[in-house]
């Protein structure tokens, strides 16, 4: 089962897009503040959030068109699951599809975590389009996950 998002960014090259995906500053811009690692392929980057974390090690990378991760330690649901961001210039603006694959169920957290990600996904459509997100802890929250 996957987690499937579209946004469109108004005036923002696929580069620009692609660069807030696979650069320290750019991911702590929309995501978490707490970014660090290395972003390269190959390369394991640490998210952090007050209440916990994920890492995910950088599996595929095509410059403007495809940034995919491996989620290789965090909450036992993700771990296994894959991030994937394909990046497509129509018109005027940037798509982005986005997939979380390979959830074993939809549980409650799934569908937690579905309604972050598109959090999320609007504060890096703010970030690229305004160069400024809302990522955590300045984030819009929802009821804590327990």
């Amino acid at each position: 089962m996957d987690i499937l998002h579209r946004i469109g960014i108004r005036n923002a090259t696929p580069d620009k897009v692609y660069t807030a995906l696979t650069t320290i500053d750019g991911l702590a811009g929309w995501w978490t503040e707490k970014t660090e690692g290395e972003t390269g392929l190959g390369g394991v980057i640490a998210f952090r959030f007050i209440p916990g974390g994920f890492d995910m090690k950088v599996i595929e990378l095509d410059p403007g068109r495809l940034v995919r991760w491996e989620v290789v330690d965090g909450p036992p649901e993700w771990i296994g699951t894959t991030i994937r961001w394909d990046i497509d210039q129509r018109d005027d603006h940037t798509i982005v599809l986005f997939k979380h694959e390979g959830w074993r169920e939809a549980g409650e957290f799934m569908h937690h975590c579905s309604t972050k990600w598109a959090i999320y996904l609007m504060s890096l459509k703010q970030l690229v389009e305004t160069g400024e997100g809302a990522p955590a802890p300045r984030d819009v929250m929802i009821s804590d996950w327990h």
